[in-house]
């Protein structure tokens, strides 16, 4: 194993870009910091873009897919959105093999109001989460990746198969949905 000398300061990107490094040669010990630096972070995403169901699994294949795929990170961007991308592709794919299993295609949009879920207390209100989750597939998608993940629309097209101008649209009834509800 390589280490760097103790009296080192990295900036995260750094680091990162040493652990990448040190792990495409096989240092387990080096996947595990980029691991421990990273996983809050896709957990979030998880959550965010999965709900609470299969978080776990997912983080599970996610980090499984960097160290196969680790070698084919050129570095041209950060680690960081290198994977935050494969993570993003990972997650959207479960989220299509469960929608497929569970056949739950629908092709309208439900308004925000009339999405099941609990009525919330005021306390509760404010909570961004419970809000998110509660806004329709598509557009929840899109604005978790552009608002939240800093996503382009054309980067968001590219992911989810729809035009950019379909993105800009999901992210505006997003958007509205969220304000009629924080304004209830």
């Amino acid at each position: 194993m390589r280490t760097l000398p103790h009296d080192v300061e990295l900036s995260p990107t750094e680091a990162d870009a040493v652990d990448v490094e040190f792990a495409i040669s096989g240092d387990t010990q080096a996947f595990e910091r980029l691991y421990r630096r990273h996983v809050g972070r896709m957990q979030g995403l998880a959550r965010w873009l999965l709900g609470h169901d299969d978080v776990e699994d997912v983080l599970q294949e996610i980090f499984l897919r960097v160290w196969e795929k680790l070698h084919t990170f050129k570095g041209q961007a950060a680690f960081r959105t290198w994977l935050h991308r494969l993570a993003t592709n990972v997650i959207l794919r479960r989220r299509e093999e469960r929608s497929t299993r569970q056949n739950r295609h629908s092709g309208t949009e439900l308004e925000l109001d009339r999405t099941p879920g609990d009525r919330m207390t005021p306390e509760l209100k404010v909570d961004i989460e419970a809000a998110v989750g509660r806004l329709p597939e598509k557009a929840r998608e899109v604005f978790v990746l552009h608002d939240m993940a800093g996503y382009k629309h054309d980067e968001i097209g590219t992911m989810l198969g729809i035009s950019a101008g379909t993105s800009r649209s999901q992210l505006h009834h997003a958007r509205m949905a969220l304000r009629a509800y924080f304004e209830a």
